[in-house]
């Protein structure tokens, strides 16, 4: 099996700086190009890989010709597959590493493909669906050697950047208790009505979000706990709700999941507690969580009703200033511009570019990626059993 060492070994460490150094990025040779490949022309047509001075984008696939056209469009690559296996088969020797931007069904089974051909992979969210999928991703990791990361968006919100910064120099002392909360309405009607929804693939067939269990993709909010003081969930007990009368309005899921919402109490391994709120039917949107600690609490803005809230233990709440990360130093200067999520996307992008051109792991690697995952497969375990308190399985490096 070929590997990416020797690409990896022959550039300069002189990349960028990881994304969470204070000071700005190495100068960064831009002869030397990271080769990516892009699989999923929906989500994954959302990156800036074109804007780093160091990366190209040379082929990219998906099976509907408005998505291949999207990843034509925006990477300006003319190397386009409608067949993930034709374009490894194909173009395997000419690249370096895999976007994987496919259904949340498929990213073990494409991230396993990569490993097998020596490439490295940046996964979208989430790493997995099952306790055996987490295990099968870990050991191939680690059998390889390869790199491997989850785009979890959260981790790179700006409100999620400062609380990172202001727990490591300990503003906030020990966080004891956090509100965790990913709302995504998918109001179930127009749902049905609407084929060009998120629910449906582009030929109208039913897209893997059709009845998929909200705590199945749990990342952007515990990506807000184990992203900011890198804990592990350790137990959960966990319910679920659905509407019968929107419920019964959809055709029967896939997954046998009655519930459009689910709420999770969780406790991690230094012993704090944790709220983590997963809804598909709610009158809110967004993702965002509250930090409360010993010396003072975070609380991130909620749209028309606070900015982003600061609370000392001995004063009065004030608005607190979070600067607009990516548009400092902590990017490459083309970079430096608002992306999704956020402004997390650019974020994303430059840590994976900046891994393989230092040739360390990424900041969200496998054992962070699946830290932030593998709790909510738990946790709608879980819900089906009425609310039972459940252990959390670790599969950190042993």
């Amino acid at each position: 099996m070929k590997t990416r060492r020797n690409f990896i070994s022959s550039l300069a460490v002189g990349g960028l700086a990881p994304a969470l150094q204070a000071g700005p990025p190495a100068p960064a040779d831009a002869a030397k190009k990271v080769r990516i490949a892009v699989l999923g022309g929906g989500f994954g047509a959302n990156f800036q890989w074109h804007e780093h001075p160091n990366c190209k984008v040379v082929t990219a696939t998906d099976l509907y010709q408005p998505r291949r056209q999207r990843l034509r469009d925006t990477y300006r690559c003319d190397s386009v597959y409608n067949s993930f296996d034709e374009m490894l088969r194909t173009r395997s020797d000419d690249i370096d590493a895999v976007a994987v931007f496919s259904g949340a069904l498929d990213h073990v089974k494409h991230a396993l493909m990569c490993f097998d051909r020596g490439l490295h992979v940046i996964s979208a969210v989430p790493a997995c669906l099952t306790l055996e999928d987490a295990e099968k991703l870990r050991d191939a990791k680690e059998k390889t050697g390869l790199k491997y990361m989850m785009a979890e968006t959260s981790y790179y919100r700006q409100a999620c950047i400062h609380a990172r910064r202001k727990f490591r120099a300990g503003g906030f002392g020990n966080i004891f208790y956090s509100e965790l909360e990913y709302y995504h309405d998918g109001d179930r009607e127009k749902m049905i009505a609407n084929k060009t929804s998120l629910y449906y693939n582009p030929d109208g067939s039913d897209s893997w979000r059709q009845g998929f269990p909200p705590m199945l993709y749990p990342t952007h909010s515990l990506g807000l706990l184990v992203g900011v003081t890198g804990e592990r969930i350790e137990s959960v007990s966990s319910l679920g709700w659905g509407d019968r009368d929107s419920m019964s309005k959809l055709p029967k899921n896939a997954y046998g999941n009655p519930f459009s919402n689910e709420f999770a109490s969780m406790r991690t391994n230094k012993g704090n507690m944790v709220r983590c709120n997963q809804f598909w039917q709610v009158a809110a949107g967004g993702e965002r969580a509250q930090w409360f600690g010993e010396k003072g609490s975070l609380y991130m803005a909620k749209a028309g009703f606070h900015p982003d809230m600061w609370h000392p233990r001995h004063g009065e709440p004030e608005p607190e200033d979070i600067l607009d990360y990516w548009n400092t130093d902590m990017l490459p200067a083309a970079m430096r511009h608002n992306t999704g999520h956020g402004g997390s996307h650019a974020f994303l992008t430059a840590e994976f570019v900046s891994v393989l051109l230092e040739d360390r792991e990424p900041v969200i690697d496998v054992y962070e990626s699946l830290a932030m995952t593998v709790p909510g497969i738990v946790a709608h375990e879980s819900s089906k059993r009425g609310g039972e308190q459940l252990k959390v399985p670790s599969f950190d490096r042993g």
